[in-house]
């Protein structure tokens, strides 16, 4: 298993992160758009496409056979970093009921149980990259990494152990192999079901 390494970007100081939060509060982006806080800076991307939500569907369906009753999946939960200047809306982000935040209430991305980013080809590197960064340096137990734009090779990278905010690699497939999640899931992932890139 080994660890993955990524040199940690110069962070603004706290009134950065609070404008920072404050105009994501405030952008109005078209409806379906993705609007975040990645490493400081509000980005909006599009609406996903139909590979992208139909891989989605097939791993929540899959999912909910596994969760107790009181969690939930959620697709547009934004959660905090703020130690890496994030607020990210993870495509899927299995989270126990009781610890969702309340109105006008942020909580951070410790909260998930296990949270599913899905690449698109715009913006695949801020998945591999800073969002994966941030999802160890939060403590996420497990983060499972969809990618159909690797290099022409779809990908399936399940990274975990977080420490010292770096994970690391448990496993990594081809579309078309089985994975497998351990507790508290512990059910075996059939990527074939993914559509590719």
């Amino acid at each position: 298993m080994a660890a993955v390494f990524a040199e940690r970007p110069h962070r603004a100081d706290a009134s950065g992160w609070e404008e920072a939060l404050r105009i994501w509060e405030r952008t109005n982006a078209p409806e379906g758009c993705k609007v975040e806080i990645i490493e400081g800076i509000v980005t909006v991307a599009p609406p996903p496409e139909s590979d992208h939500n139909d891989t989605a569907d097939e791993l929540q369906r899959l999912l909910y056979t596994v969760i107790p009753r009181d969690w939930g999946i959620y697709q547009t939960q934004g959660l905090t970093v703020p130690g890496r200047q994030g607020l990210f809306v993870p495509d899927l982000a299995v989270i126990p009921k009781k610890l969702l935040p309340r109105p006008r209430e942020r909580r951070t991305a410790d909260v998930a149980r296990l949270i599913v980013e899905i690449t698109s080809s715009s913006n695949a590197n801020h998945d591999r990259i800073e969002k994966l960064n941030g999802y160890a340096a939060a403590g996420v137990p497990l983060y499972l990494l969809l990618d159909p734009w690797h290099s022409g090779k779809p990908t399936a990278t399940l990274y975990g152990e977080p420490a010292g905010g770096l994970y690391r690699v448990l496993e990594t497939v081809k579309y078309g192999d089985e994975m497998h999640l351990p507790a508290p899931f512990e059910v075996t992932v059939d990527t074939a079901l993914f559509p590719a890139g």
